[in-house]
């Protein structure tokens, strides 16, 4: 029988003994004062930035790129660029360090050498070494102390498969070097054995998403297999040597699927008695509590205990902001005493079930450890089943108090090169500056009342209106403090008004079968036959075309029929018949009916992103982000066409002066395959909304996605002959369509051949037309990215490879061409290569597919040929297999390509990528402007002056700055291009709907006999 004991018990407990412990930490302290006695500059900048944020965001924005710069000048030049940024207060020693006109000077020169040196010493306070060897001293140094270790490997991010193996083998040697080191040490028997059981002296800490590269909640299985694989390499070895491991816990998106695959694993017969092996639990997250008890659950099921280390969480800010941009519910606790009290009530739960489950309490607050020690000694819980945890470089008062009072502490030791090491100096140094930091406050000389009392929670609103409030303030304020370039409260309370739809968490198991149920349900639906819509009616068509599964071109999706250019006439009539009382329905009328659009979408959005894979061979995340660009462009123009039907009053005295906008008449949207839903359905809900009668004419490869859009839009009530489907051949329909007098509007998304041709043919004037015919066109472009040598390789290569091979190349905003400085380029490309190899090539609707096919035979073929000229022109990096079934290329990749070469200036519209070596960042731009094209673009820097710059001079409608360059959100990245990329507002931005409307100016005279109305007279 577990024991219970009271809180309020605890509570006593823990006050007692964390008076003692603060005392211990507190003798000989004056933190402020001591600084001002030293000259040490890590410290300095650790002063500075406590007392300074603006400081503290651009000096550890500027530690950030401090690794990717490779000379002092750079140094030096980086250093007055960030802290020499307006928002910064500097200080007077800072202030004069910086005051150099040249980085190449000698003050230039003395002033890297400063810092440069501050943040190395910085980065060894809390980086246990750079290698095996000096890792192995600094354990030895802790064994001295009777403290024990864990070691954890710092290095790039895993985005190659052979990243992946590189890990595994780096961590067997780690093992073995270490057992090796530990038969020379001395037994102490404070860490190396408990209750007369023999505790492993060695234990690494390793990260699960790092033992595959293409780790995905949305492919459990996949991940599970290639994951588990290699994972039992590891435990095997670590069995032979007699060594522990423990598996982190990374961001919130993987949780459920680590806890799922280890779960697994650890029950496998071959591992389910080893009780070396631990988990962890962050106390941040607001279903920690849930997951510790399902853990304790499974461990009496198990039967052998395992141990849980419990943390706080080391990843407020990214899970705050990606939640706030992905509208999804926050995971974690907003406020740091909800953490806290959430840590004490695990804490609680942990050893209350010590026969179960062995303990370890990682944190650096007295308060925290002194509470599990509370309850531990109240339990009188053994001392195997529980010990205490701080990081390496945190809290070493309190590991030698606690040591010194007999209890088992465990250092958390980061070990690695410096350079990839930064990413885990900077969480620390937030950790250290925060102001909630209880380090921080302790240094402060906080008082022992206020530094000791119990968390109080403050009651949150219920979870929805939590999350709606989220949502309108885009993320809380306390992010502004992080290293993400959130610089004020102002610039994150500036958020649109506009809300979008939220993508599907595929984090969440219960979406994945979800989506698995949508394609059994499709499945069974095809090859159906979808028939025009004209006057309201479905009608019959004298030719039919087969729409197939480009993953599998044996497979018919639907027959669609296509109607002649007599059938083209009476739908152009109906629209005619039908425009006079579409014009006088309220607009608000007409915005409700797009918003119900918007919401019967939302209810079909995973076999819509099933229909879409089957149809056009998009992967299921990509059709997942695209049903919710359908649905943001419904409630988007809806609002706006709420706003703009208000008009604008410009009145003066005695007249009134209205200006008021009326539809254009009928419109004739001319839409892609390569988004079906989201782009057929902006042009087209633009269109009605404004008060035109629109003709939809699809592209035939995607007709059975817009007769889909079709049945949505008819439940959702428009009215017969205002929206008509009208599929045909663009050379006989759509050039009739286009051509014919009584259309006034034409938007159109495709090639710039055809657009060209298209607004050629809609500039002449035809027997009977009384307008001018207005044309939207997007029409493609040849994007490129730059990546200069200041970049983060990691962000880079994973945003290059992204931006480049998502749907196998095949979105307008794609990138084609990539533009590497001199520098850097060799690194880049192998990295680029190996991360595109471990790209899995198959089906779109598997789960795991990140590269799907392309369209058609005719795409398939075209593509090719531009392959076989590449490789006349430049070297092949990498041209990967692809599977014969379905239209499938595998990702082709040339490096040494010349700006000029028909494979950097003509668009392909498929998974190949030119890379283009450049000396410097100006050749980059003038490289990056150099084709017909300005639709979009991306830099990947930590330079200022190259993002302002940039920000400036490149030629693009939509630039996207260190991240990848698709992906563009309604009313967030209205999107659109020039020169030859479009004519016409950007989709999805504030001026879209003006291009379907005709403004009007009406004035009148209220005079009657010298007197007027006034205004506010009794």
């Amino acid at each position: 029988m577990v024991l219970q004991v009271q809180t309020s018990t605890y509570e006593a407990k823990t006050q007692e003994i964390a008076k003692q412990l603060l005392a211990a930490t507190q003798e000989n302290r004056s933190f402020f004062s001591s600084l001002r006695d030293q000259m040490r500059w890590d410290d300095k900048l650790l002063a500075w930035a406590m007392s300074n944020p603006g400081l503290r965001v651009q000096l550890f924005r500027f530690i950030d790129t401090l690794p990717a710069l490779h000379s002092k000048s750079e140094v030096a030049s980086h250093l007055q660029e960030y802290l020499g940024d307006e928002s910064v207060e500097l200080p007077a020693a800072l202030k004069g360090m910086l005051n150099f006109a040249n980085p190449d000077s000698m003050p230039g020169q003395v002033a890297a050498t400063t810092v440069g040196t501050a943040v190395e010493t910085l980065a060894h306070k809390y980086i246990s070494g750079e290698n095996i060897k000096q890792v192995i001293k600094t354990v030895e140094r802790l064994r001295k102390e009777k403290m024990a270790f864990t070691i954890d490997l710092l290095g790039e991010a895993v985005i190659t498969e052979a990243e992946a193996q590189s890990y595994l083998e780096r961590y067997l040697e780690l093992i073995q070097q270490l057992v090796e080191a530990s038969k020379n040490w001395t037994a102490i028997p404070a860490i190396d054995e408990a209750d007369g059981e023999p505790i492993p002296k060695v234990q690494v800490s390793v990260k699960l998403t790092a033992f595959y590269s293409q780790f995905d909640p949305l492919d459990p299985k996949g991940s599970e297999e290639r994951v588990s694989d290699r994972i039992r390499i590891l435990l095997r070895r670590a069995k032979e040597l007699g060594a522990a491991v423990h598996f982190d816990m990374e961001q919130y998106g993987y949780k459920d699927i680590t806890l799922s695959i280890l779960k697994k694993l650890l029950l496998e017969e071959e591992f389910r008695q080893r009780a070396d092996i631990g988990v962890t639990i962050q106390a941040y997250l607001r279903d920690s509590e849930q997951d510790t008890k399902d853990l304790i659950s499974w461990l009496k099921q198990r039967g052998y205990p395992l141990t849980i280390r419990l943390v706080k969480g080391a990843y407020w800010d990214q899970e705050t902001i990606k939640a706030a941009q992905k509208h999804w519910p926050q995971p974690v606790y907003n406020e740091k005493a909800a953490s806290d009290a959430n840590f004490e009530t695990i804490t609680q739960l942990l050893l209350e079930n010590h026969q179960y489950v062995y303990s370890a309490i990682g944190s650096h607050n007295v308060r925290s450890h002194s509470r599990a020690i509370a309850i531990a000694e109240s339990l009188n819980v053994p001392r195997r089943r529980f010990e205490l945890q701080v990081l390496y470089g945190m809290g070493d008062k309190v590991a030698k108090a606690l040591v010194d009072r007999g209890y088992r502490v465990r250092v958390y030791c980061p070990y690695g090169e410096l350079l990839p090491g930064m990413a885990y100096l900077i969480r620390r140094l937030l950790e250290n500056t925060a102001n909630s930091s209880f380090l921080r406050q302790n240094l402060e000389n906080r008082p022992i009342e206020e530094l000791l009392a119990p968390p109080i929670v403050k009651a949150e609103k219920n979870v929805q209106t939590r999350l709606m409030s989220q949502r309108v303030a885009g993320v809380p304020s306390v992010v502004a403090t992080g290293v993400a370039s959130l610089q004020s409260t102002d610039a994150i309370n500036r958020v649109s008004h506009f809300l979008g739809a939220a993508d599907t968490d595929y984090a969440e198991e219960e979406m994945t079968k979800k989506s698995a149920q949508a394609f059994q349900s499709v499945r069974q639906q095809l090859g159906k036959t979808y028939l025009p819509l004209i006057n309201g009616e479905y009608v019959n068509t004298p030719e039919f075309v087969d729409s197939l599964n480009p993953s599998n071109f044996s497979e018919v999706v639907g027959k669609v029929g296509l109607i002649s250019v007599e059938q083209a006439e009476q739908a152009m009539q109906a629209a005619k018949a039908a425009f006079p009382a579409w014009k006088k329905t309220p607009a608000k009328q007409r915005a409700d009916i797009l918003r119900k659009v918007g919401d019967l979408m939302e209810l079909r959005r995973a076999e819509l992103s099933a229909w879409m894979a089957l149809e056009v061979g998009k992967p299921v995340k990509e059709a997942d982000g695209e049903v919710s660009e359908a649905i943001d462009f419904c409630r988007y123009y809806a609002d706006e066409m709420e706003r703009l039907d208000q008009g604008v009053n410009y009145d003066i005295p005695g007249e009134t002066n209205r200006y008021i906008y009326q539809p254009r008449g009928i419109a004739v949207v001319i839409s892609p395959w390569n988004f079906p839903l989201a782009i057929a359905c902006g042009m087209t809900v633009a269109a009605l909304v404004s008060g035109n009668c629109t003709l939809l004419k699809p592209a035939e490869t995607s007709s059975v996605i817009t007769a889909k859009l079709t049945e949505i839009l008819i439940e959702a009530g428009i009215p017969k002959g205002v929206f008509q489907y009208v599929p045909g051949r663009g050379s006989q329909v759509g050039a009739y369509l286009i051509n014919h007098p009584d259309t006034h509007v034409i938007a159109f998304t495709g090639s710039q051949e055809v657009g060209c041709r298209i607004y050629a043919d809609a500039a002449t004037l035809k027997p009977g037309q009384k307008h001018m015919k207005r044309v939207i066109a997007e029409m493609g472009g040849k994007n490129a990215i730059i990546v200069d040598e200041s970049a983060d390789l990691d962000q880079a290569v994973v945003g290059v490879v992204q931006s480049a091979f998502g749907y196998s190349g095949q979105k307008c905003s794609a990138a084609s061409r990539v533009i590497v400085l001199q520098p850097i380029y060799d690194t880049f490309v192998q990295r680029l290569v190996e991360a595109t190899k471990s790209l899995n090539i198959g089906e779109a609707e598997l789960p795991s597919t990140q590269v799907g096919p392309v369209i058609d035979a005719n795409a398939r073929d075209r593509i090719r040929e531009y392959i076989e000229k590449g490789k006349v022109e430049a070297k092949v990096a990498l041209e990967l297999p692809a599977p014969e079934q379905g239209y499938f290329i595998g990702p082709v990749i040339f490096s040494e390509v010349s700006p000029n070469a028909v494979i950097s200036q003509e668009e392909i519209f498929g998974p190949v990528l030119a890379v283009i070596r450049v000396k410097d960042f100006q050749e980059a731009l003038a490289v990056a402007n150099g084709t017909n094209y300005a639709l979009t673009g991306g830099l990947y820097s930590r330079t200022p002056s190259h993002i302002q710059q940039a920000q400036a001079e490149f030629e693009v409608g939509n630039l996207y700055i260190n991240r990848n360059i698709t992906g563009a959100i309604v009313g967030r990245q209205p999107f659109g291009g020039f020169k030859l990329s479009g004519v016409g507002s950007k989709a999805g931005g504030p001026d879209y709907l003006l291009q379907f409307l005709e403004p009007r100016a009406v004035t009148e005279n209220i005079q009657r006999q010298g007197f007027a109305p006034i205004e506010g007279a009794d």
